[in-house]
C-alpha cells in the first residue's frame, strides 16, 4: 500500500516589476547589505547583518535590535533570507546556463567570449538554426526528452515554516506532498521511475547506457537490426528506428543488462537508487517533485521557506532521444548528434527542471517585499525608519534584479531548447 508523505510546499508562477529599492542612506558603508550604522541615542540597532548571508539573517534578532514589535521584526527577516536564497538561485542560473550555452556555441566554432548566459545562449540559438539549415529543408528532427524530476526537502520545509511563523504550534508545520510525486530511498517497491545510483537491472525501460543488447531508440551507434533488418551499412550506425542490438550512447528502451541512468518502472519493483513516485515503505531523505500544500503560515514565511528550498532542490538529470531523417548534410548531421547528446541535457535542466522552481519562487518577492516595507513605516520613530530602509536597500534591490535575471535566463533557455527541432518543439 502506497503511503501519501505528510509535507510539502508551493509557489505561484508570476514574475512581476516588484518594488522600487529603498533610496534612504543613514551613513555606513553598505554595499552588499550590512555595514556599520552610527548609534544613535534612542534609536535601536547600531548595525546591520550580512544581507546576502542566509545564516548570518537568522541570526539576527531584528525585533530586538531595533526595538520594533515581533511580528514586524519576523517580515523583515523572512524577507531578507528570501532575498538572499532568490538572489543565490538567480545566480547558480545564470553561471550554469552561461557554460551550458557557450559550449554549444564552442562546438559550433563560434568564436568570441561571452560576457552572459544572455549572449552565450542567444548564439547558440542561431548556430544549432545555421546547423540544421545545412541539413536542409527535407529534415525532419524529433527529439523525445525525459525531463528532470527536481525535488525540494520536505523535512526542511516543515522545519522552516515551524520556525519562521510563530503560529504554527510547537515549531513543528505539517506540509502535505502530491501523492506519488515523492522522491527519495526506497526500501521497498518503487513505482514511477528510479535514478538509478550505479549501473543496474532495470526492469522497465532504461534511459541512459545499457551494456547490453538493446530493443528502442538509439542516440549513439547502432550495431544490429533497425526496424527488424541488419543494419544498411551507409547508414553509419545510425537507426532513426527501433535498434535492436548494441547502442554505444543514449538508449531509450529494453535493456537487457544493467542501465546507467534511469529506469522507468513498470507496475512495481525495487529500485536500487533514488526512487521519484510513491514507495510501499516510508521513503528515507524525501524530497517533493510535484504540488506541495503549506501550512498555514504568513506570506513572508512562505517565501522564505520556498525560496530557501528552491535554492537546496535536487534534480535528476534529463534524457534524450534524437531522430533525424531526410539530412542533405551527413556531416551536419553527425555534428548535430553530438551536439545534442552532450551538450543539450544541460539546457533542459534549466529550462525544464530549476527554472521552473525559480520561476515560482521569483513570484512570491513582491508581496513579501511589499509587506516588509510597509512593516518597516509602523516602526513610528524616523531614525529607525532610515536604518531599516538602508539596511534592507542593497538586497531587495538585488532580489528584484535576481527575479527579472530569472525570468530572462529561463526564456532564453527555452529558446535555445525550441531550436534544436525544426518545428521550433521539442517532442
Amino acid at each position: 500500500m502506497t503511503r501519501t508523505f505528510i509535507r510539502g510546499v508551493s509557489w505561484p508562477i508570476v514574475v512581476a516589476g516588484l518594488v522600487a529599492p529603498f533610496a534612504v542612506h543613514c551613513g555606513g558603508s553598505l554595499p552588499g547589505g550590512g555595514g556599520g550604522l552610527p548609534g544613535l541615542p534612542g534609536v535601536g540597532g547600531g548595525s546591520c547583518p550580512d544581507m546576502a548571508n542566509v545564516e548570518a539573517i537568522e541570526k539576527f534578532d531584528f525585533a530586538k535590535e531595533f526595538k520594533l514589535k515581533a511580528e514586524v521584526g519576523a517580515k523583515i527577516k523572512s524577507a531578507a533570507a528570501a532575498a538572499a536564497d532568490t538572489k543565490a538561485v538567480a545566480d547558480k542560473i545564470e553561471g550554469d546556463l552561461k557554460v551550458a550555452c557557450a559550449t554549444i556555441a564552442k562546438d559550433l566554432s563560434m568564436a568570441g567570449d561571452f560576457a552572459d548566459a544572455q549572449s552565450a545562449c542567444k548564439a547558440a540559438a542561431k548556430g544549432l538554426g545555421d546547423l540544421k539549415a545545412k541539413m536542409g529543408a527535407n529534415a525532419k528532427i524529433s527529439l523525445s526528452i525525459q525531463e528532470p524530476h527536481c525535488g525540494v526537502d520536505i523535512n526542511a520545509y516543515a522545519d522552516c515554516s515551524g520556525h519562521c511563523d510563530a503560529s504554527v504550534s510547537g515549531g513543528k508545520a505539517e506540509v502535505k506532498c502530491e501523492p506519488g510525486k515523492l522522491q527519495g530511498q526506497c526500501s521497498a517497491k518503487c513505482s514511477g521511475e528510479c535514478e538509478l545510483s550505479a549501473s543496474a537491472q532495470c526492469t522497465g525501460e532504461c534511459h541512459g547506457t545499457c551494456d547490453a543488447d538493446i530493443k528502442g531508440t538509439c542516440g549513439g551507434k547502432c550495431n544490429g537490426k533497425c526496424d527488424g533488418k541488419v543494419m544498411d551499412a551507409k547508414a553509419n550506425g545510425v537507426c532513426d528506428g527501433t535498434c535492436e542490438g548494441k547502442c554505444d550512447a543514449n538508449i531509450s528502451g529494453e535493456c537487457k543488462g544493467k542501465c546507467g541512468g534511469s529506469c522507468k518502472i513498470s507496475g512495481s519493483a525495487e529500485c536500487k537508487g533514488t526512487c521519484s513516485g510513491s514507495c510501499t515503505a516510508e521513503m528515507q531523505a524525501p524530497k517533493c517533485t510535484g504540488a506541495l500544500e503549506p501550512p498555514k503560515v504568513s506570506a513572508e514565511c512562505k517565501a522564505k521557506c520556498d525560496a530557501h528550498a528552491q535554492a537546496k532542490a535536487e534534480c535528476t538529470p534529463p534524457r534524450v532521444s534524437l531522430k533525424v531523417t531526410g539530412s542533405a548534410d551527413a556531416k551536419a548531421e553527425t555534428q548535430f548528434r553530438t551536439i545534442i547528446a552532450k551538450d543539450y541535457p544541460a539546457i533542459l535542466a534549466v529550462s525544464l527542471g530549476v527554472g521552473k522552481g525559480a520561476l515560482q519562487v521569483a513570484g512570491n518577492l513582491k508581496a513579501v517585499v511589499d509587506g516588509a516595507q510597509a512593516g518597516i513605516q509602523t516602526a513610528g520613530d524616523p531614525m529607525v525608519v532610515a536604518k531599516l530602509s538602508a539596511c534592507v536597500a542593497a538586497p531587495f534591490k538585488g532580489a528584484v534584479d535576481a527575479a527579472a535575471s530569472v525570468q530572462a535566463n529561463v526564456n532564453v533557455s527555452v529558446n535555445v531548447q525550441a531550436s534544436a527541432t525544426a518545428s521550433g518543439k521539442a517532442g
